[in-house]
């Protein structure tokens, strides 16, 4: 057991420990595993690990063990590594066992060459920063080819044999917008889903379990961060090789500039421990089964009633008066999927805001209130030029081998907000078409078919789709709510502005955890209430039977189950069940009275 060595800074130096002594079992790469994982179970280790979504690379040390908090945005075709390598000194002939394990570069000395003794294979997957303001399909048909990169930088040296066994998952996170890499004269395009997203883009390597990551997981991963300039010299030289003899390398210019990157603009990192994200919230414990998150969420739970009424309070101010739709967008901003029944998800709840200002102020600060209290979002304007010219599916680009991004691959849990009040007479073209059929497969099924040229292939997704529009919006919905305010501010800007200045932030983050948390609870409702429920839905098609369908009933239980959710009930009550009922009956009556207004559908 190693007992010298910075875990942190020189993590390299621990795996080498454990090496020495085991090589040559192969049980230093469990050992190594576990070490660390002890490792960062003792007090706030992982506050000590430098995350790559906060702290510049340029700050980091290379070698140095690092976190990063990312989404898996694609995944490359897995690549040759050697497990096991031995340099001669050709003056001495001293063999030294090196292994090549979350390195990219092999350790030889000046004169020394390598004799390489075992080879192996690891998938590669692209990674993108989460989004998160306080900090995303996998090509089945990963066909294995070997990589020359290592054999070029590490010189000449003996035959490979001995076992080839599978190694890293490469994955991608975009940092920056285009940047001009120096080995490419076009400009270096990190595939990042939304216009002008900024973070870390990184190429992340898994050498075990990658099979249980999909693309658009969010992920925390720890491993050694590499740097190294040699990469960029070696890339390099193999788009000069096989620019000159094509049978040198299978992969085209394009491929290699896509995924062999500058590591000084796309770092890598070879993944230790990796885990999937339950959330993104980091004001709340990242796994609520263990017994300190418990006491956690008890104490939270305990004052939860007065952090809802504030919140509803702070969003009827935001809403210009409008309680009732105050409460909708809460459960609008608990809910999530949390069960598919066969093609249907279920829990989805796509709100759409009708009779809002055509003032893209007002929605524009709706959009700013909801992005401060939750922790990933987007706001898309439905603009004529927006659907005719975004690209929404992601799409397989071919020539690249990579998958090419959209604004619709997005991290579970998402707020999207459409702007449908920006929409204007115009005509849809055929990408415009596409898009909003893309808009309302998301909103109706919760899945995005990604376009792979040949084929299209479906991708289930969790997302909170909120629509502002004036009249009843041309997409779907599982609720219309339509806008009363109370009150017309003079100066709009000033006041929307205001309610966010004059929320403490202890207050905001207490709205945080509170959207957060109640999204990851458990739900249920008793047998005897289920009968209640059945015997008054029955009562109600009794009085009503031209208005009352299976429908009301749906959304009705829908709305009882994040109503309850909301109180931190975690079954449904008979009290929770006829305020969901009234909640229902005052929102279709204010859409009866607004059709009677103006006569719009409905």
């Amino acid at each position: 057991m190693p007992c010298v060595g910075d875990w942190l800074n020189n993590p390299l130096s621990i795996v080498q420990g454990f090496f020495a002594q085991n090589v040559p079992n192969s049980d230093w790469e469990k050992k190594v595993t576990e070490y660390f994982k002890e490792k960062l179970k003792e007090n706030n280790a992982t506050n000590w690990v430098p995350s790559l979504n906060d702290v510049p690379v340029h700050y980091l040390k290379p070698n140095s063990l690092v976190k990063f908090r990312c989404m898996v945005q694609d995944m490359f075709d897995p690549e040759f590594y050697m497990a096991v390598y031995e340099t001669v000194d050709p003056n001495t002939n001293a063999r030294v066992l090196h292994f090549g394990k979350y390195r990219d570069v092999a350790e030889c000395g000046f004169h020394a060459y390598i004799s390489a003794s075992q080879a192996r294979v690891s998938p590669s997957t692209s990674y993108t920063p989460s989004r998160h303001k306080r900090s995303y399909e996998e090509d089945e048909d990963m066909d294995l080819h070997p990589s020359k990169q290592k054999e070029q930088h590490m010189g000449g040296g003996g035959d490979i044999h001995g076992c080839v066994e599978p190694k890293r998952l490469e994955t991608e996170a975009p940092a920056a917008h285009h940047l001009i890499s120096p080995n490419c004269s076009p400009p270096l395009d990190l595939n990042f889903p939304l216009p002008g997203e900024k973070g870390p883009a990184c190429l992340v390597k898994v050498y075990e379990s990658w099979e249980s990551f999909k693309v658009n997981d969010v992920l925390q991963v720890y491993g050694v961060l590499s740097v190294d300039p040699v990469l960029s010299l070696v890339n390099s030289e193999e788009r000069d090789s096989s620019a000159l003899d094509p049978m040198e390398c299978m992969d085209t210019a394009e491929e290699q500039r896509v995924h062999s990157p500058p590591a000084s603009l796309v770092p890598r990192i070879h993944v230790i421990l990796a885990h999937k994200l339950q959330h993104i919230n980091p004001l709340l414990p990242a796994c609520l089964k263990e017994e300190e998150s418990k006491t956690f969420v008890s104490n939270f739970m305990s004052e939860l009633s007065p952090v809802r009424a504030e919140l509803l309070g702070f969003l009827t101010h935001a809403l210009l008066g409008d309680s009732l739709a105050a409460e909708y967008l809460i459960l609008h901003l608990i809910s999530t999927v949390y069960a598919r029944r066969d093609v249907l998800p279920l829990g989805k709840f796509t709100v759409n805001l009708s009779g809002c200002p055509r003032n893209s102020i007002f929605t524009e600060h709706i959009y700013r209130i909801i992005q401060q209290l939750v922790p990933a979002s987007h706001r898309l304007q439905m603009t004529i030029e927006n659907m005719n010219h975004s690209r929404f599916i992601p799409h397989k680009d071919y020539a690249a081998n990579r998958l090419v991004t959209g604004v619709l691959q997005l991290a579970s849990n998402t707020s999207l907000v459409l702007d449908e009040t920006q929409l204007e007479q115009g005509q849809l073209d055929t990408t415009g078409v596409h898009n909003v059929t893309a808009l309302g497969n998301l909103i109706t099924w919760q899945k995005v078919d990604y376009d792979f040229s040949y084929h299209r292939m479906e991708f289930p997704c969790n997302i909170n789709v909120l629509i502002t529009s004036e009249g009843r919006s041309l997409l779907p919905s599982d609720c219309q709510v339509h806008l009363q305010p109370q009150l017309i501010p003079p100066n709009m800007e000033e006041y929307m502005s205001s309610l966010l200045t004059a929320v403490l932030p202890s207050v905001l983050n207490k709205f945080r955890i509170y959207l957060s948390l109640l999204r990851l609870l458990d739900y249920s409702i008793s047998d005897e209430v289920t009968k209640a429920v059945e015997e008054d839905f029955v009562e109600m098609r009794k009085n009503d039977p031209e208005s009352i369908t299976a429908d009301d009933l749906h959304k009705t239980l829908l709305v009882a189950r994040f109503l309850s959710l909301s109180a931190g009930q975690t079954t449904l009550s008979r009290e929770r069940w006829l305020r969901a009922k009234q909640l229902e009956a005052q929102r279709k009556a204010r859409l009866q009275q607004q059709k009677c207004v103006n006569g719009n559908e409905l």
